[in-house]
């Protein structure tokens, strides 16, 4: 069996889609369940099990003779949420004690880090782990991810296969559920279907344009095939970028959007909300160099294929992957 958690959210499903589209069916999905809006996310996919969160612990330790991989994806991943004791309970201790476990019963580990652990990315954006106590993030959600990946490089006991992925900016299907936390482009979307138009927030940096900051978008679907590569590799344990590799900007991003469509771009500038205006990010670029030097040779999707196969493929349509 593969564990799956956060398989009910947006990346964890689209991992339950790629899995079972490599014939794997034998999953487990474990999520809180509790928000139906994500109930559309698992319509369809095949599996064996769903477990809740809450009861993961005692279900591995029951279990863990039948079980091939564990991918913990699942996260507390607002970040707007200032609670640093919601961060310290959902993703920090939580993943302490799946890590264990894995340690424990022989279970092969891939979990979700973040590039929120870069902050503003003064010390730039290689997944040199050397690096890592430099590191200052902007928020107690990318401070609980990083005091994740700190803890278990320095843990004695771990996984004999383990990965921490940093996702940088994930952008695709299955995200009809995210509110405020969905990706520019699913808001975008929706901006140009109930208004012509599209708001980016103005640049507060004199370094900057309106429109110009730039960010590493990356298509879930190359996100879930290193998800996939890694489930056969277990070697070379370590913590990686995930990311495109190409920093993008929001102009870029959007004005595919509206190419996509077959319209005229229409873009209007507004300020960066106050509560995440010293909070926010104004360029991010994953260093991919990596995981390419232990063996994933696939190509990534340039953002103009990415926009265009969401856009066209999912949200006209409403369709899920």
């Amino acid at each position: 069996m593969i564990v799956v958690t956060g398989a009910a959210g947006f990346i964890g499903s689209c991992l339950v889609r790629k899995l079972n589209d490599e014939r794997f069916f034998d999953i487990v999905v474990v999520d809180d369940f509790s928000n139906k809006t994500k109930a559309n996310n698992l319509e369809g996919k095949k599996f064996v099990q769903q477990v809740h969160r809450d009861e993961l612990a005692n279900w591995l330790k029951q279990n863990h003779r039948f079980v091939q991989f564990v991918f913990h994806i699942g996260a507390r991943t607002d970040t707007t949420e200032m609670s640093v004791e919601i961060f310290n309970k959902l993703n920090l201790n939580y993943t302490k004690e799946v890590w264990k476990l894995c340690a424990e019963f022989g279970l092969p580990l891939v979990y979700a880090s973040s590039a929120a652990t870069y902050g503003s990315g003064e010390h730039g954006y290689d997944d040199d782990i050397t690096k890592i106590d430099k590191l200052k993030p902007l928020n107690p959600y990318g401070d609980s991810k990083n005091e994740f990946d700190k803890w278990a490089l320095k843990e004695k006991t771990a996984p004999y296969f383990w990965a921490g992925l940093k996702f940088f900016n994930v952008y695709g299907p299955n995200e009809y559920h995210k509110a405020r936390m969905a990706s520019v482009i699913f808001h975008a979307y929706n901006q140009i279907k109930s208004g012509g138009e599209v708001k980016l927030f103005r640049s507060h940096r004199p370094d900057y344009k309106d429109g110009e900051q730039m960010r590493d978008f990356v298509y879930v679907k190359d996100v879930v095939d290193i998800c996939y590569f890694l489930l056969h590799h277990r070697r070379d344990s370590d913590i990686y970028n995930l990311g495109s590799g190409k920093a993008r900007t929001f102009l870029d991003l959007v004005k595919n959007i509206f190419y996509a469509l077959d319209k005229e771009p229409q873009i209007k500038f507004i300020d960066t909300p106050i509560d995440i205006r010293d909070k926010y990010q104004y360029f991010t670029e994953a260093n991919m160099n990596k995981i390419r030097s232990v063996g994933y040779d696939q190509p990534f999707q340039t953002l103009e294929q990415g926009v265009n196969d969401y856009v066209k493929n999912y949200l006209i349509p409403g369709r899920y992957y």
